[in-house]
């Protein structure tokens, strides 16, 4: 199968053409179904004072969710996004993002992801996604 990884050029957390986003490049493994991103966010992407903020943390997750079931179809959107913060992550560190299809039903996959800095776990999110093609 053959992935068109161009679509997501315009996209916040992934495309390269989005000057404002995070420009994150995920890897995928096909057999595995798993997804994997190294990343130093940048100030920009602050809440707090030198801390980045939940909200795009949450997307990092959510991205590595829908890259870890790309294998199985090219399009695909999420249904639901549970998010369990362990402790701040400060900007400009480097952060490891995973995300593992750990269940599928026809349609919808139960999707795990981690974000950790320095290999300990800073948060994770739990989701259900579904294959729109």
């Amino acid at each position: 199968m053959t992935i068109d990884f161009n679509k997501d050029r315009g996209c916040f957390v992934c495309g390269q053409e989005n000057a404002s986003g995070l420009q994150a490049v995920f890897s995928c493994d096909k057999e595995l179904l798993t997804s994997f991103c190294h990343l130093t966010i940048g100030d920009q992407f602050q809440g707090w004072p030198d801390i980045v903020h939940g909200g795009v943390i949450a997307s990092l997750l959510d991205e590595a969710c829908i890259y870890a079931g790309r294998a199985l179809a090219e399009t695909l959107v999420t249904a639901e996004l549970s998010v369990r913060y362990r402790q701040p992550v400060s900007v400009g560190q480097k952060v490891t993002i995973q995300g593992e299809v750990v269940e599928r039903r026809r349609k919808v996959l139960r999707v795990k992801a981690r974000l950790e800095v320095d290999g300990e776990l800073c948060a994770e999110a739990d989701a259900k996604v579904f294959l729109l093609n």
